[in-house]
């Protein structure tokens, strides 16, 4: 497995090299419409309300749209979600690495896997899912990349497969870092993981029609 790995991540490096020569003298795009911020203000019964993090967060994340709220249900759960968008012009994905940021801000992560997220169509995306414990609570946290605003992602790998497929055909190479989280007593682990699954394949629904624009 780690031969295989190291062998997709050297033919990636390569064609991306080629990719990236041939298309030196095509325009790179730049956004003209964020368009996230039209997300529903409502998904699946849950109301949300806008947050902001401190100035010196947005310059680390260095995105070109963030998006960060937090959904409340009527019997009070409450989920939040965080959505950093990147242009063509900055590569089209970020830095931040949950397994990494979790463990910085105090967080032991308990538990790591895959999840499927079904939408309207019946289709379904897989997405990654972390456990992570602090203070006695859980946070339940699906995360994933988007690119092109319809292909999801639950590694940087593949994420830039996609990308370098949409940088060939169509000339643009964005994409999004897309993290739902619910906190949860020792004995709602399962539930909010329900909770957030669910709820990613609806946010999964409405994400294309929100999806930014670059020319």
């Amino acid at each position: 497995m780690r031969n295989a790995s190291f062998v997709t991540a050297l033919i990636l490096l390569v064609l991306t090299g080629a990719v990236s020569s041939l298309l030196a003298y095509r325009p790179v795009p730049v956004v003209v419409a964020t368009n996230l911020e039209k997300l529903p203000m409502e998904i699946d019964g849950y109301h949300a309300v806008e947050d902001t993090f401190p100035e010196s967060v947005y310059k680390e994340l260095n995105a070109d749209k963030n998006i960060y709220r937090h959904y409340r249900s009527a019997d009070g759960r409450v989920i939040d979600l965080y959505i950093g968008y990147y242009g063509t012009a900055k590569g089209g994905r970020t830095g931040h690495n949950p397994y990494s940021c979790l463990p910085s801000a105090g967080s032991a992560i308990v538990e790591t896997g895959t999840i499927d997220c079904t939408m309207s169509t019946g289709k379904t995306a897989r997405v990654n899912v972390i456990v992570a414990r602090k203070d006695e609570l859980n946070t339940v946290l699906l995360h994933w990349y988007q690119t092109g605003g319809t292909t999801v992602a639950s590694s940087s790998l593949y994420q830039n497969l996609g990308r370098l497929v949409n940088r060939v055909m169509h000339n643009k190479d964005d994409g999004a870092y897309i993290q739902i989280s619910q906190a949860a007593a020792d004995g709602n682990v399962a539930q909010a993981k329900q909770h957030v699954r669910v709820f990613a394949g609806k946010l999964l629904d409405s994400l294309p029609a929100a999806w930014p624009v670059e020319r």
